[in-house]
């Protein structure tokens, strides 16, 4: 799991430590994983363009975007050819492997 440093305004954080207080989130890292996972649920097309952009970039995988944005493969090869985004085809290598592995797990 990675590491984000964020600046947050004194009534979020006030409210999130609140919240920690009344025990609806374990901890400040678990509030904000919350707020996150409930954001890209509710808002689909963000998974979608935060996905594309990542593989746009070379970042990630056809499978790792395609589990992102929460659809299967051909799905996503098919929003990637409507944003104009080329193709990659095959790992790269053993670590990439592995990651489109994981991610054709993840889908079944």
């Amino acid at each position: 799991m990675s590491r984000t440093t964020a600046t947050i305004p004194d009534d979020l954080t006030d409210l999130m430590e609140g919240a920690v207080k009344a025990g609806i989130f374990e901890n400040k890292s678990d509030a904000i994983r919350h707020v996150l996972r409930e954001y890209f649920e509710e808002h689909q097309n963000a998974r979608i363009s935060a996905a594309v952009s990542l593989y746009e970039d070379e970042e990630i995988t056809l499978g790792t975007a395609a589990r992102l944005a929460g659809v299967n493969r051909f799905e996503m090869r098919d929003i990637l050819r409507e944003e104009g985004v080329e193709l990659r085809f095959g790992p790269e290598d053993m670590a990439a492997a592995r990651d489109e592995i994981e991610a054709a797990r993840d889908l079944e």
